[in-house]
Parts: structure tokens; C-alpha cells; sequence
């Protein structure tokens, strides 16, 4: 294992319910720089991850790799940590989402106390700290014996069938190009099918259509970009593909009810809570 380099390299940040919290920063797809791994303790909701969408529920632990599309749905009574880990750390795991259901009390009990321990480590500054890194590599070696139970004792938790490659390879497609302003037709013929067929795999993998999924990426961006940054509205639009600043205020009105600069003014310069 590599040297833990500093507090900056991870984070662990709680997921709950929060009525205030905007809708664009936890359902809306999105994608994040540095992988992820949720781990739910209460509560049932679902969660969209590379056009695949399924059911959470107490006691799963969800992995998210760099660069995938994702986006979940967070009622009252869910609570849970999400854990951001540096590259260093995971170099040996799946570059795949995976969704295990820890169904016994033992390895429950495990998780619990290891995410405890990491959370307990990040808020220290004496030997917990120094011991960070070890709780880290305990998680990741637990993650993987999961990953193998589920390889030698059950099918994968999340399945692959002809329509979810196609979507899967579609998120991927936007998550690469969605600022170049290309239509569906321009993806669907990258991937080989037809838009209709296209959208008809969107609509069983996820319960939208591929023009949606473009749509929510583009927008995603649009508002942290408008939130978490300074950056001129004009550039904003010219940096997601957009012909003008007044094409991108229509379209960004369209789908939340605001301009760019009513939006803007709403929320203030702050990261993300979580997600």
C-alpha cells in the first residue's frame, strides 16, 4: 500500500435526507472526478449508475468509478456515508459499478465499524489519524472478499444484457462528449443501432429516454458550473456546446424553471454536500 499523502486525498460525508437540498445536486445524472463507494445503513430508494437503474436498501454497498454516470433518489428516512477514495487505493478493484447486498450480521457488522473507524480517523488529528490509512486498506481488502463471494456464490449484483451494454456504452459516450453538443443520432450511430432502438434500451434500463439522459448530463453540468464557479455565463454556454448565451438561457430556463443568472443568484459558491 502506498503512503497515505494527505487528508485532502479522501473524504466521508453523510447521506440523508435533506428537503433544502437542490434536486440537481443528488437525482440529476452527473459524474465525479474520483471513484466512490456508498454504503447504505437505513432506508430504500433507487440509484441510476451507467444508464442501469436499481433498487438500494439497508446494508448494500454501491461502487462508483471514476468518470460513470450516476444519480440516486434519496427519501426521508435514508441515511448513509459515502466514501471518496484516491486512485492509489483502488488500483486492484473492478473499474465496473458493483452493488453488493451484505446479507450477513457478521460482514455488516464489519462494514459498520470500519466505516466508524475512517470517519473517527478523519476528524482526528492524533494517532487515529496516522492509522487512517490502515482502516483504509482494511475496507478495500473486505470489498474485494465481497466482490469474490459474489463471483464464486451468486450472480453479479448488477447484470448485463444486450440493452444495458448499449446504454451502458451510451453513458460513456456522453460522459465524454456531452459538451460537443452532439444528438442522439450522432451517439446511436456511434454504438452501431438506430435512436428508436436506442431510446427503447434507455427506456428498460433506466426508465428514460436517451435524449432525457443527454439532457440531465448537460444540465448537471451547467448548474454546478453556474454554482460551484465564477465563470461567465457566456463561456458557460460556449463551453457546453451551446451556439449562444440566449440558446443556452432557453434551454436552461426549459428545464428548471430559472435563467442561468436567477439560478445562479439562488445558491451561494459551496461544494456539494455529497454525491
Amino acid at each position: 500500500m502506498q503512503h497515505f499523502r494527505a487528508e485532502k486525498d479522501i473524504s466521508i460525508q453523510a447521506i440523508a435526507y435533506d428537503p433544502q437540498l437542490s434536486h440537481w445536486r443528488t437525482e440529476a445524472i452527473r459524474s465525479k472526478k474520483t471513484a466512490q463507494l456508498l454504503r447504505i445503513n437505513t432506508g430504500h430508494g433507487d440509484i441510476t449508475i451507467a444508464g442501469l437503474k436499481r433498487n438500494y436498501g439497508p446494508h448494500h454497498l454501491i461502487f462508483i468509478p471514476a468518470g460513470v454516470m450516476h444519480g440516486m433518489t434519496v427519501h426521508p428516512g435514508v441515511t448513509g456515508q459515502v466514501l471518496t477514495l484516491p486512485d492509489y487505493y483502488i488500483s486492484s478493484w473492478p473499474d465496473t459499478p458493483q452493488h453488493i447486498r451484505l446479507r450477513d450480521a457478521a460482514s455488516q457488522i464489519e462494514a459498520s465499524g470500519l466505516y466508524e473507524k475512517i470517519s473517527h480517523g478523519m476528524q482526528s488529528e492524533d494517532r487515529h489519524f496516522r492509522a487512517l490509512p490502515h482502516y483504509i486498506g482494511l475496507l478495500c481488502v473486505f470489498l474485494e472478499c465481497q466482490l469474490d463471494l459474489i463471483t464464486t456464490l451468486e450472480e453479479p449484483e448488477i447484470g448485463e444484457n444486450s440493452s444495458t451494454r448499449i446504454v451502458a456504452a451510451y453513458t460513456d459516450l456522453i460522459e465524454r462528449d456531452y459538451r460537443s453538443h452532439n444528438s442522439v443520432a450522432y451517439f446511436a450511430a456511434q454504438l452501431g443501432v438506430t435512436p428508436t432502438h436506442l431510446t427503447r434500451c434507455c427506456n428498460q434500463s433506466c426508465g428514460k429516454t436517451a435524449l432525457a439522459l443527454l439532457r440531465e448530463r448537460i444540465h448537471s453540468e451547467a448548474c454546478y458550473l453556474l454554482r460551484e464557479t465564477r465563470k461567465p455565463i457566456q463561456n458557460i454556454a460556449q463551453s457546453l456546446g451551446f451556439a449562444s448565451a440566449a440558446y443556452f438561457t432557453r434551454s436552461f430556463r426549459a428545464a428548471s424553471g430559472y435563467t442561468p443568472s436567477e439560478f445562479r443568484r439562488k445558491g451561494s459558491f459551496v461544494a456539494p454536500v455529497w454525491g
